[in-house]
């Protein structure tokens, strides 16, 4: 699993660098936790939480993984650049365990804004996960995280 699986994502090509694909990883999440015009400490620890455990990342490192996704996501309008590093490194199933990875994010605060949803169906979209797969991996974000209807 790609949680499991700890470092580097299994790269079906080399055309981009490790650190490019843990920014690009970190960079959705951080979108996904501002798309509701607020990034709280809840959301920024649950992104913490797991670069950390995804990449083997220390606290600093983890905190530096992020201050980078932030601002290349701030350099962006887009999430094209991102996925597309994704969807060029990752296989099928580390799709969908980012998936699952964004949704947990999303839910860090307790609420999912239509805004939020909105972009996990456009990521889905983008990143060639079929909205089975998607729906699976809400729903298992959502039973990790213990709310109801899961």
């Amino acid at each position: 699993m790609f949680i499991e699986r700890r470092g580097a994502p299994q790269a079906r090509g080399a055309e981009h660098s490790h650190e490019e694909l843990r920014i690009a990883a970190a960079a959705l999440m951080v979108e996904a936790a501002r798309l509701d015009d607020t990034f709280d400490a809840r959301e920024r620890d649950k992104i913490r939480e797991l670069v950390a455990a995804r990449f083997e990342l220390g606290a600093e490192e983890s905190d530096s993984l992020i201050e980078a996704a932030e601002a290349r996501v701030a350099e962006s309008s887009q999430l094209h650049g991102f996925t597309r590093v994704i969807k060029a490194a990752f296989s099928q199933e580390e799709r969908i365990e980012l998936m699952e990875m964004l949704w947990e994010v999303i839910y860090a605060d307790g609420e999912l804004h239509h805004y939020e949803a909105n972009l996990m169906r456009r990521l889905a979209g983008l990143l060639q996960v079929s909205d089975r797969d998607a729906g699976s991996a809400r729903k298992r974000a959502r039973k990790r995280l213990d709310i109801p209807g899961a």
